[in-house]
């Protein structure tokens, strides 16, 4: 049982990873009332319906209104029940049954049963899908439904990280029903969860209304919830500031740090594990040479980009932005800016007297990443590197970012509340992102197989830990920092929890004190 044993320490472990969130939890408040509509503002428009091949941030939060996980990850990231009850492993790890909630229906009408369940793990694991979290479930060789309330999920092998896996967003489970049908088209959106679609006018305004048939009985307290499109986050906080706006989950560290107590707007600030990158694509000369990825890590002061490009919202990140696992920045190579190794590197390398290259940024979410470009092509600069910057809206960002037609980008890229999940999807050879991430080597591979079956906590702490230090060394990608996640709303909007996670899944339990 030693397997068993470890899922229920590793869960206990998990719970203390996120910081300053308990306090947020313990605020008292006074008793909810039903009714009434939250106003929503966001920086840019969903791009559809489909919850497993969309990884734009506001598309994920709106969609997990949506659609529903068979576990959640709660404000202080520990796994809790959702469309399961209840699980249990085999003693040798390599099954995992599941015990479903009763008196589910979809939007539709459709009673959730474990065909929806089965249905839904194998569109993810059909590489014709190109399921964002294909790789993070990979090792589910088989799903069975003894009856309609178990699906038992046969693994491969064991994987300490899969019930967390089942939690992300991008696993949410559809119908069934669905099987043939465009899951991007609004007509199509159809899940389980506290709100469902009643209209949706593209870069303009998305409203929700409630689920009064939700299993959760007395949820949602909203009777509906209005998402509005407004590209600038300055003018988000004028609307919320004048009352036009409701609520709003802000990017942009100086905006949101104008927001003050007393000023009749209340703003969540919550340790994020998505993380701030410069990723280089190291199939684009001249980054097939670690030498030249190496000299830019080296050269760039991670802390100046935080204090330029966010007014000093941040703390410098490695690759794991756990805490649990993420070591001392001071321990991964040139976290200390040096610019003569820098051009002693860029010398060895035959590139002494410098180079160009583009990078792609986008002008909406993050809101900062057009600043943190002209802070880093400035620092590169001493080193004889011209980076010319690309704006993109969202839109066109994203088709490039998946696409990896870039030499580089800025990036802000979802956490998860395990390491394995961050990694796998990107650093193996077999990864769904990896031409995102446009670099592999043999060692990831090994390190990521360790750590997806190691089970004595302190070496799985160690194995990610070795990992991070090795991709730094490697350098496919140049990680800054990571910030907060910020939530902005009037005083009168009551019962929201921030999370460390890219979520709104809270608004399911907020209300308006009016």
């Amino acid at each position: 049982m030693k397997y068993g044993r470890f899922l229920v320490m590793f869960a206990a472990m998990v719970a203390l990873v996120a910081p300053g969130v308990t306090q947020t939890l313990a605020q008292a408040t006074p008793s909810p009332k039903s009714g009434g509509t939250l106003v929503v503002a966001q920086a840019a428009d969903i791009k559809g319906f489909d919850p497993h091949t969309l990884p734009d941030f506001q598309t994920v939060r709106a969609l997990g209104l949506i659609y529903e996980t068979l576990v959640a990850t709660d404000a202080n990231l520990k796994v809790v029940p959702a469309l399961a009850q209840t699980w249990q492993f085999s003693p040798d790890g390599l099954k995992l049954t599941l015990n479903l909630r009763q008196g589910v229906k979809f939007h539709s009408g459709d009673v959730f049963t474990s065909a929806d369940v089965k249905y839904t793990l194998q569109r993810i694991l059909d590489e014709k899908t190109k399921a964002l979290v294909r790789s993070n479930l990979v090792d589910i060789s088989s799903v069975d439904t003894p009856d309609a309330n178990t699906a038992v999920l046969t693994l491969s092998e064991p994987n300490v990280s899969i019930l967390t896996a089942l939690s992300d967003p991008n696993a949410a489970i559809v119908s069934a029903t669905s099987a043939g049908k465009d899951l991007t088209d609004q007509k199509n959106a159809n899940g389980t969860g506290p709100f469902m679609l009643k209209s949706w006018e593209p870069n303009q305004q998305l409203v929700l209304t409630a689920n009064k048939n939700y299993w959760d009985k007395g949820l949602p307290y909203l009777d509906e919830i209005d998402i509005r499109v407004i590209p600038d986050e300055s003018s988000i906080l004028a609307a919320l500031r004048a009352g036009q706006v409701n609520f709003a989950v802000l990017s942009d560290p100086t905006i949101a740090t104008q927001i003050k107590s007393g000023s009749g707007i209340t703003i969540q600030r919550v340790p994020s594990l998505a993380y701030n990158v410069l990723q280089l694509n190291s199939t684009h000369k001249p980054f097939d040479n670690q030498q030249v990825r190496q000299a830019l890590s080296c050269a760039i002061d991670r802390q100046q980009v935080i204090d330029t490009a966010a007014l000093g919202e941040g703390q410098v990140t490695g690759p794991n932005t756990v805490p649990l696992y993420a070591g001392q920045v001071s321990d991964l190579s040139c976290y200390k800016p040096d610019l003569a190794k820098a051009k002693q590197l860029l010398t060895a390398a035959g590139m002494d007297k410098g180079f160009s290259f583009d990078v792609i940024a986008a002008t909406q979410e993050p809101a900062n990443a057009v600043n943190e470009a002209q802070n880093i092509a400035a620092q590169l600069a001493q080193i004889g590197v011209t980076m010319n910057i690309k704006t993109m809206d969202t839109d066109a960002y994203v088709k490039a970012w998946l696409a990896a037609d870039f030499d580089a980008a800025i990036a802000l890229n979802g956490g998860r509340a395990d390491p394995h999940l961050m990694f796998i999807r990107y650093w193996s050879s077999k990864g769904n992102l990896n031409k995102v991430a446009a670099y592999t080597d043999s060692t990831l591979d090994g390190l990521l197989a360790q750590g997806q079956k190691e089970t004595d906590a302190t070496k799985r702490i160690g194995v990610y830990q070795d990992f991070a230090k090795h991709l730094v060394d490697e350098s496919p990608w140049i990680w800054l920092y990571n910030g907060y996640n910020y939530a902005a709303m009037q005083d009168k909007v009551q019962g929201y929890i921030g999370t460390p996670l890219v979520s709104i899944y809270y608004l399911r339990q907020t209300w308006i004190n009016s």
